[in-house]
């Protein structure tokens, strides 16, 4: 365990970025709360003030996890790629540490602890603009980000979405680490060039798209996968803003659907298929030494 420990450091000193990004991103969303414009609504009703607070915290919620999916995805691709290129996987292997540890806690920091930094990153900001709000719009509109019970389902949400897409896109990621393990230059294009064979070679031969249609479920099909769709119009809460009407989910719990997706096939079968990648990226990375 001490050894996981100690590398999870050691990605912390060689990708600064890990840290650094969410931190950049939280000081310029402070910064927008405090220098830029801020719409004064008129919240005369507790429901009012509590959709307001809950948009707020999922907007602010989406912006830092669509980055967090970005810089995961250049992670998992640079990983054991940049080791090799830059020759100090040769040191690394000198160490008394197995090739497994080091692609697990590689994995680890990607689908766990990148996400936890994020998750951190994330309340701190909100917190904080929500003081910056406080002190600068009215006390309603201040006291919209302050709800309890939304912060609360906030970080349930936060820990629901990090343990399901860390199951989820476990074959994505494993195959990024193969490919990090396996390429020798241009590992992003090498990362969609097979798929992307794979699928022009069962048009053209086949006619058929079964390839298309198992990727795009993966990639795309976390959302229905992972919470309700909405048919039912219980799941759905009409808010009247002067003139406007806004449709919002009842609820932050109401939105997640953990019986589904951990009862799906196709959440296990995708799991499966990554821990055979897994393995794959940890004998390529036995066999494979700098370029």
């Amino acid at each position: 365990m001490s050894n996981y420990a100690w590398l999870i450091k050691r990605e912390f000193w060689e990708n600064r970025a890990i840290w650094v990004v969410p931190c950049i991103i939280g000081v310029l969303l402070i910064l927008s709360a405090l220098f830029g414009h801020i719409q004064f609504l008129d919240l005369n009703t507790p429901q009012q003030s509590r959709v307001v607070g809950q948009m707020t915290l999922s907007a602010f919620g989406a912006t830092f996890f669509v980055v967090m999916s970005i810089y995961s995805t250049w992670y998992l691709l640079d990983c054991l790629y940049a080791d090799r290129k830059d020759r100090s996987v040769l040191f690394w292997k000198s160490l008394p540490i197995s090739d497994t540890t080091t692609v697990l806690s590689k994995l680890l920091v990607a689908l766990i602890v990148i996400p936890l930094v994020y998750f951190v990153a994330a309340d701190i900001t909100t917190l904080l603009v929500a003081f910056v709000v406080s002190v600068r719009a009215s006390a309603a509109l201040g006291g919209a980000m302050w709800h309890a019970d939304l912060w609360l389902q906030l970080q349930v949400l936060w820990l629901y979405v990090i343990v399901t897409t860390a199951i989820w896109f476990l074959p994505v990621s494993a195959w990024l680490m193969v490919i990090s393990a396996w390429a020798k230059r241009a590992v992003m294009l090498w990362s969609i060039l097979p798929p992307l064979a794979l699928y022009l070679v069962e048009r053209w031969f086949f006619g058929t798209h079964y390839v298309l249609t198992v990727l795009g479920h993966r990639l795309l099909g976390y959302g229905p996968q992972a919470f309700h769709s909405g048919a039912d119009s219980s799941f759905w809460m009409t808010t009247t803003f002067n003139n406007d009407q806004i449709t919002t989910p009842s609820s932050i719990w109401a939105m997640m659907d953990p019986g589904s997706f951990f009862s799906s096939p196709q959440t296990w079968i995708g799991a499966v298929i990554g821990a055979a990648l897994v393995v794959g990226a940890i004998q390529l990375r036995l066999r494979r030494t700098e370029i």
